[in-house]
């Protein structure tokens, strides 16, 4: 029991200490600076103690009853509802920005169902899940988006069944992290020019991708995408929330967004059967384990919360990104095509995509609409979600067949990238799949 206790207590000082910003941010106060150093102190004393207990004693000590075998096993449970073979692998990546070491990418690799004509090319489609999710909630799409192309699906750095370094508590650095161990990741896996499609924390990560490498997206599609509008005034009515409400939101602030599922121990799985039991509802059709989703998103969120504290470096406390992408992806290389697909029923603020539009005025964006979905479109309505990434992904390979005669055409080496994006745009618009 003492020992137990022991272990939560290490569990929670690392929580903490993973927590807090460093003390270079402006937002750090000298209690919370002291608080987390001493934190690091009760880590360093209690990580000594239970080194000392043999390993087979202290794996059945954990408060939280989850492990990488059982993360493995939940995942292997999902997966096994997917109807077409796939090659499933760590793909090893280095290089990452303050993270010494190589690391590992849990990949998920899917070939055409119908392979294409001699001669004739397919864009592959790379899939980013959002926040707290991971490779097999896409159980409902790889089939489907796989009939004409190969799809890779992983979960990124810090989630799921990836590596899980410490990533940086400095925003900027820390997304930057994420889009550097995308690219290290595609660069091991061989890919040229790829579809990216990022839902919610990975729409926001697959722009960011974008605007530092754009030569490798041949087409960027946000699934309702986290983190693009700007951080909104709050309003009279929630200025005037009573001081308890206030005070225990500023006490949570410094702690990741899913520590409750942690610090419940032994009941964080029925904790999160009873919250996110919509999640599960999505996928009963097709998983008839009632439990096998809520069961996997506990075990990818309750181990130690690497991507989860970076995420949290990269939102402000009541969830707005600390650098919308929004102000930003007018920088994005004007040959690069969009598409915005958003939920009618979502929570997530539409105006960007129509914002975006109006921006990049040269470029092609499309903003699509899925009736009847929620904030996880691809599972709401996943026939057409799959329809429409298909169609999208289609118009793609014709449009880079376009692009590719359109270069090897062109005297001009130095061929003006304006015209081109152009070009491909009309010639896209006059393409019907």
């Amino acid at each position: 029991m003492l020992l137990t206790l022991f272990s939560r207590l290490k569990e929670i000082g690392s929580e903490f200490r993973m927590s807090v910003p460093d003390q270079s941010s402006s937002e750090l106060s000298k209690g919370l600076w002291l608080l987390k150093h001493a934190c690091l102190l009760l880590d360093s004393l209690l990580s000594t103690l239970l080194d000392l207990v043999p390993s087979w004693i202290s794996k059945y000590l954990r408060w939280c009853p989850t492990s990488s075998e059982r993360l493995e096993e939940a995942e292997r449970r999902l997966l096994a509802y997917v109807k077409k073979p796939f090659q499933s692998k760590f793909v090893t990546i280095d290089s990452i920005l303050k993270c010494k070491g190589s690391h590992q990418i849990r990949t998920i690799e899917m070939g055409p169902t119908n392979e294409p004509p001699p001669g004739e090319e397919r864009v592959p489609l790379v899939l980013v899940h959002g926040f707290a999710s991971g490779v097999a909630l896409w159980l409902l799409n790889l089939d489907k988006l796989s009939e004409d192309r190969t799809v890779y699906s992983f979960d990124t750095l810090g989630f799921g069944r990836s590596s899980r370094p410490r990533l940086s508590s400095d925003s900027l650095e820390a997304e930057y992290q994420f889009v550097q161990s995308l690219e290290e990741w595609r660069a091991q896996v061989g890919l040229d020019r790829f579809v990216l499609l990022g839902h919610s924390m990975g729409g926001f990560l697959a722009a960011s991708y974008a605007l530092r490498f754009p030569e490798r997206v041949a087409h960027l599609v946000l699934a309702d995408p986290w983190g693009f509008p700007e951080r909104r005034v709050p309003s009279p009515k929630a200025l005037q929330l009573p001081t308890w409400v206030r005070a225990v939101s500023t006490l949570l602030s410094p702690f990741n967004p899913l520590v409750a599922l942690r610090v419940a121990g032994p009941w964080g799985p029925l904790l999160v059967e009873k919250i996110r039991a919509d999640i599960g509802k999505k996928y009963e059709h097709i998983v008839q384990d009632s439990e096998a989703v809520p069961r996997y998103i506990y075990h990818c969120n309750a181990q130690f919360p690497s991507g989860e504290s970076a995420f949290k470096a990269m939102m402000t406390q009541y969830g707005w990104a600390r650098h919308p992408m929004v102000n930003r992806i007018a920088e994005l290389h004007v040959g690069v095509p969009m598409t915005f697909i958003y939920g009618s029923k979502s929570w997530v603020d539409k105006q960007p995509g129509i914002q975006v539009q109006q921006v990049r005025e040269e470029s092609e964006v499309d903003v699509e609409i899925i009736e009847g979905a929620g904030h996880h479109v691809f599972a709401d309505r996943p026939d057409q979600f799959n329809d429409m990434v298909c169609k999208l992904c289609r118009n793609t390979d014709a449009a880079e067949r376009i692009i590719r005669a359109l270069t090897e055409n062109e005297d001009d080496e130095k061929a003006d990238e304006k015209n081109l994006a152009s070009s491909a745009k009309l010639l896209r618009s006059k393409v019907f799949l």
